[in-house]
């Protein structure tokens, strides 16, 4: 297929096309595609545990029926056509290394991984839509969140140099690839590294490793502009896109900062303007956040074009305060128009917790795993969703967790010493346990049953977020006059 769209670059501290004009990307993350994940797609813990847990009680054959056929009915032609109308000019799709390489047969490649990408960016070119391809979950694990695909808290990435090298061959891959494809506005290296973690737990203070960061930053711009000297690189800050201070972009000449951006006022629970987490938030509120953002403050410095990759409303709170979340969010993309903020909001559809749109409630996927949902909010199993109200269990991880600091010879941060007890026993192990009852779900039922079932998640039978969609369409409008 010709891709139409104009070659993008970077002149200046703008984002530009052919004819050196500035273009304003924005638009949405498609989570949980190509790299699922479990509060956007309904099932407890990590994928890679789940995928296996699926090959043991289904058989392989029809588990991998079942992922395929998923990701076949979460994505499609007409998800693009409605993107395209709402406004979106970019999608950033997040993708897990285990789709183009296995671990048992690493630097081979896997095209079965590559025909889904390339009919992703085919739809999206097709609808004047770029594409950001974001490696999300790499070798060994840059991160210790269930989003890297981590089923342990251990970030081996950061110290196994094989982990590193098959990156950096994957890399090489991609860029190889898609290097003569206009449609593909750059390539996001590396979700939210957190260069601390290799024991998956914080110190105390986190004290970022820019050395290990600027090392493979370094080290992928080179083996990726061996075979591809065209395309955007957008870089991350050290723990999850927010820390940037050492950060070194001298390597390369066409590069964006990325960051990610969300905020308790996005989040609640409480009114908008209005005193949540403490604090007292407002559209200045908003804007002094931004500014004291090391992204902003490092782009700035360094004059690299900005580019917020994630950030978002929780929608599953309060019904009541669903529009406190969508004013919340209202004036966090109309400052980053107004700064010339590139963006692309988390995420586009999921169980309706952040998407734009979602399975219908009765639909027969919702039905069939409505048991697994209330099991998951009851247990707290999902660690993202930190603005849920408490559970039973919550409260027992908030006594367990006095009862350790009692025995400490020094003070510790008692919030997050809470923070990562709870992500340990309850996302980790609690989460494991509980994917037995997701994947009974589907093990008496036919290919057909589960094809049936899973074309819940197809556009034709989601619902659309109006209020949330018409928001963002007006500033995407407004986006496209910058």
């Amino acid at each position: 297929m010709k891709h139409i769209l104009p070659w993008l670059h970077v002149a200046d501290g703008k984002i530009v096309n052919e004819a050196n004009a500035p273009v304003h990307l924005h638009g949405v993350c498609i989570g949980g595609w190509m790299d699922m994940e479990n509060f956007i797609d309904g099932y407890p813990g990590a994928e890679s545990s789940l995928r296996r847990k699926m090959q043991e009680k289904l058989g392989a054959k029809k588990a991998d029926y079942f992922f395929s056929q998923f990701l076949n009915h979460f994505l499609g032609e007409s998800d693009a056509s409605f993107l395209r109308m709402c406004g979106v000019n970019v999608a950033r799709i997040p993708v897990n290394y285990r789709h183009f390489e296995q671990d048992s047969q690493p630097f081979q490649y896997l095209e079965s991984g590559f025909a889904r990408l390339d009919q992703a960016i085919n739809w999206f070119s097709s609808h004047g839509i770029y594409v950001i391809i974001d490696l999300h979950a790499v070798q060994g694990w840059q991160n210790p969140d269930w989003h890297s695909d981590n089923a342990n808290r251990h970030a081996l990435f950061w110290s196994h140099p094989h982990f590193q090298d098959r990156f950096l061959a994957l890399w090489t891959e991609i860029a190889r690839r898609y290097a003569d494809n206009s449609a593909v506005a750059g390539y996001d290296v590396m979700n939210e590294p957190v260069c601390n973690a290799s024991e998956g737990l914080f110190p105390n203070t986190y004290i970022p490793d820019f050395s290990a960061l600027n090392d493979i930053y370094r080290r992928a711009a080179e083996t990726i502009r061996k075979v591809d000297t065209r395309h955007i690189l957008f870089l991350e800050g050290d723990l999850f896109a927010s820390r940037y201070s050492s950060m070194d972009t001298s390597f390369d000449d066409t590069i964006v900062c990325s960051s990610h951006n969300y905020t308790d006022a996005g989040f609640g629970p409480g009114a908008y303007p209005g005193v949540i987490a403490g604090e007292y938030w407002d559209s200045q509120t908003m804007e002094n956040k931004l500014i004291a953002h090391e992204g902003f403050e490092f782009a700035q410095q360094r004059n690299l074009p900005l580019w917020v990759g994630e950030f978002g409303p929780a929608l599953n709170g309060p019904a009541e305060e669903k529009s406190d979340r969508l004013r919340a969010v209202s004036d966090q993309i109309a400052l980053f128009n107004r700064y010339g903020i590139h963006w692309t909001a988390w995420t586009y559809k999921d169980m309706g917790v952040m998407g734009w749109v979602s399975p219908h409630p009765e639909s027969e996927y919702m039905q069939r795993i409505k048991h697994v949902l209330k099991a998951k909010t009851s247990l707290s199993l999902d660690f993202w969703m930190q603005w849920m109200p408490q559970t039973n269990v919550t409260q027992l991880i908030h006594g367990i967790a006095q009862e350790f600091e009692r025995f400490l010879p020094t003070p510790i941060d008692s919030a997050l010493n809470e923070r990562f007890l709870r992500q340990n026993t309850l996302e980790v192990y609690g989460a494991a346990l509980l994917q037995d009852i997701y994947v009974q779900v589907f093990q008496d039922l036919t290919e057909a049953e589960i094809d049936r079932t899973l074309e819940s998640l197809s556009f034709s039978q989601c619902i659309v977020n109006e209020a949330y969609v018409d928001m963002l369409a007006r500033h995407m409008k407004n986006s496209a006059k910058i």
